[in-house]
């Protein structure tokens, strides 16, 4: 029988993107809702694991966002007490970490743009990076971190400027700061958000932004094989 994802999106254009083939050919069934539409959460009992994706909002913007309460209450109840197999990104990674006592925050040096990724000490030798780089080429558009990990995660990856871009939790959920999920039209999707392309050529100017996107596109093909590799090793871990 195929295995069943609930994926909790906060947007369309934050999608599994590269995952949604990768999942279909290895017989896993990815049911995508968004809460920010207004979609409800089902019994999540009725799953076999729980993805959460990005999103422009932030972790403490529950006024505006009051669907981020039961977002958090229900990745608990997935982690902590029902130890489902778990895999966020980007918000995804910082609501894992807010839900479960940790601190999400600006970050003091943001990345946008291709970064190196190294493994910590600690995911040198980690099943969950097995066959890929040392240094991990990742897509990354984040300008929130999580500043604080919660007490019993282990880092398993950083960059330069951000310490925990990798994350696990337990035995079986597994968070990242960057975008493993980026396909040929993810960044087309990323510039149809209101206000995204105006905050980005503020933050890396115009040649910033055309920089970014060209980076991305000649590092697709690599990023494309790392993210499957990602895929397969956490397969491994949690089925």
């Amino acid at each position: 029988m195929a295995k069943k994802i609930l994926v909790f999106k906060h947007m369309p254009s934050q999608n599994p993107g590269i995952f949604r083939e990768l999942a279909e050919a290895r017989d896993i069934e990815f049911y995508e809702i968004d809460l920010h539409a207004g979609d409800q959460i089902p019994d999540i009992e009725n799953f076999d694991a729980l993805w959460v994706m990005g999103g422009s909002m932030n972790v403490w913007q529950e006024r505006e966002y009051p669907w981020l309460i039961d977002e958090k209450r229900t990745i608990r109840h997935a982690v902590e007490e029902l130890r489902m197999p778990f895999f966020g990104i980007c918000l995804g990674h910082q609501l894992l970490a807010d839900a479960l006592g940790g601190k999400v925050d600006k970050a003091n040096d943001h990345e946008i743009g291709v970064f190196d990724v190294m493994p910590t000490a600690a995911g040198i030798n980690h099943p969950l990076l097995s066959n890929l780089p040392v240094v991990m080429q990742w897509v990354n558009v984040h300008l929130v971190e999580v500043t604080r990990a919660p007490e019993q995660a282990i880092i398993l990856a950083e960059s330069r400027a951000c310490k925990n871009h990798i994350m696990q939790i337990g035995r079986h959920a597994y968070s990242c700061e960057f975008h493993p999920e980026v396909c040929t039209y993810t960044v087309d999707e990323w510039m149809k958000i209101p206000g995204i392309p105006e905050v980005l050529e503020e933050l890396i100017g115009t040649d910033g932004l055309q920089h970014f996107k060209r980076s991305i596109a000649d590092n697709l093909p690599a990023h494309n094989a790392a993210a499957t590799q990602l895929f397969d090793n956490w397969i491994s871990l949690v089925f």
